[in-house]
């Protein structure tokens, strides 16, 4: 499939990274806010719904820092295996919150758009990927250069 984009799989990297940010700031906050009104009403001690929100903040901070990393490799097809796994995970939170909680509109949203996004880039690469076997790379020349002049 010919895709006249051109997305580099970095920019689809920190897309994703910059809604976990919103996810992580969110679930922090509302974690923040649930402790501080349990510690009021109850004394001390931790609620399941804080916990439940910390993890979620915490699960998005590591997603961040995975991210961080996927964006050092340099490999074209380790892109297209990490872009497919990214992009299964965006979408299944996707489903999952259209089916769970629709009112939350701005998630839907997000999701949706980081779904969509990695799938664009997917395509990109796929060309991208094709474009690189027909090229030769600098050794390659060099090499058929002294080959050609034993000749």
């Amino acid at each position: 499939m010919k895709f006249k984009i051109k997305i580099k799989p970095k920019v689809s990297y920190i897309v994703s990274i910059l809604v976990s940010f919103v996810f992580l700031f969110y679930f922090a906050y509302k974690g923040v806010v649930a402790y501080l009104i349990h510690r009021e009403l109850y004394g001390g001690g931790l609620d399941t719904l804080v916990l439940l929100r910390a993890s979620i903040s915490g699960i998005m901070f590591l997603l961040i820092l995975l991210f961080i990393q996927f964006i050092k490799i340099p490999d074209l097809k380790s892109h297209r295996t990490i872009l497919k796994g990214v992009f299964i995970g965006w979408t299944s939170v996707f489903i999952i919150l259209v089916i769970i909680n629709l009112s939350s509109i701005y998630f839907v949203f997000l999701t949706g758009f980081v779904s969509l996004f990695t799938l664009i880039t997917l395509f990109s690469l796929e060309d991208q990927i094709k474009e690189e076997k027909n090229t030769l790379t600098e050794k390659e020349i060099y090499l058929l250069q002294q080959l050609a002049k034993k000749k």
